[in-house]
């Protein structure tokens, strides 16, 4: 039985990716940290509330009460490292996060961590934000290794690349990223037949998008039509319901939104993980802030293999 600690943990993405790979019988998570109540209402509908708590920085425990665990998990937050927003790095109170993380991982040493963020990660202030991540990890005796990978090198149309952080207290074992499985997804894998036309774009909407698209009022560069027969669509990003990047071609209507269905295929959720446990809005935040789970599954058999074979 592998022991897991989940912070950060929005709707769970991380720790399904665990899960499938270790098998769900296998991990035992013995905490969970959160702090938006909408994604603990998510998680929860699909993991029971166990063992969940609020933000980490608030909780009235201290690191050493945390229980023991054999892996620390966090896809902290991005925010304040992203092109989309202000890269502010750990001037911004959310760039703080990763000391909490370190607070944690000094207390209760696990063997091994996997952390999760945007690539923009590595190039803050010159890449001084990052080398110092890494310096800290490494002076808690964690050797560390760092890959950026992206979903659609993983078996799903989506071009979301992630920077992922491994570290390990076994210096022996020499941790190696998994590779891309190159298998070849198309947009129309994930679409739903029948969709509701509350999800098509209204006539004012939809000029409206058009008519600003060449100022990339969304910041990202305006918005995308795809008609399925492509083999990924863009990241999809937290904001969707406001700033749809990805929409979807109808042959007698409007271009429409995804749905949270979609979205959820979009980053690997399996058909049963539920996602309308919240509003339409708030589920198209969370998955928007999620991960690829396919890509931590291919991570999580990269641990299990080199780390913890005798304990599966």
């Amino acid at each position: 039985m592998i022991r897991i600690a989940d912070l950060y943990a929005g709707i769970g993405g991380i720790r399904l990716g665990f899960e499938q790979a270790f098998g769900k019988e296998n991990v035992d998570c013995v905490f969970t940290s959160e702090i938006d109540k909408h994604s603990v209402t998510t998680y929860s509908a699909n993991f029971g509330e166990e063992n969940i708590y609020g933000d980490i920085r608030k909780i009235k425990i201290s690191a050493s009460e945390i229980p023991d665990h054999d892996i620390l998990l966090a896809g902290f937050p991005c925010q304040s490292f992203s092109v989309a927003g202000l890269k502010k790095g750990f001037n911004d109170e959310r760039g703080q996060a990763f000391f909490e993380i370190e607070r944690i991982l000094k207390a209760k040493r696990p063997q091994v961590l996997l952390l999760e963020n945007v690539p923009n990660l590595k190039s803050i202030n010159n890449g001084e934000v990052f080398q110092l991540m890494l310096k800290h990890l490494k002076d808690l005796g964690y050797k560390v290794n760092y890959e950026i990978l992206s979903g659609k090198d993983f078996g799903v149309p989506q071009n979301r690349r992630r920077l992922y952080i491994v570290g390990s207290l076994d210096h022996n074992k020499n941790f190696e990223f998994p590779k891309p499985t190159k298998i070849k997804t198309y947009v129309s894998d994930i679409i739903e037949k029948d969709v509701d036309e509350t999800y098509c774009l209204s006539d004012y909407r939809w000029n409206h998008l058009r008519d600003n698209k060449i100022k990339e009022h969304t910041g990202f560069g305006g918005y995308k039509v795809w008609t399925g027969q492509e083999r990924y669509v863009v990241t999809l990003r937290s904001g969707y319901a406001a700033h749809p990047e990805n929409l979807l071609f109808e042959t007698e209507r409007n271009p429409r939104l995804l749905t949270e269905r979609e979205c959820a295929r979009l980053q690997g959720f399996p058909d049963s993980f539920t996602v309308n446990a919240v509003s339409r809005n708030q589920a198209y935040k969370q998955l928007g802030n999620s991960v690829c789970v396919p890509v931590i599954k291919a991570i999580a058999n990269q641990i299990k293999n080199i780390f913890f074979t005798e304990d599966c």
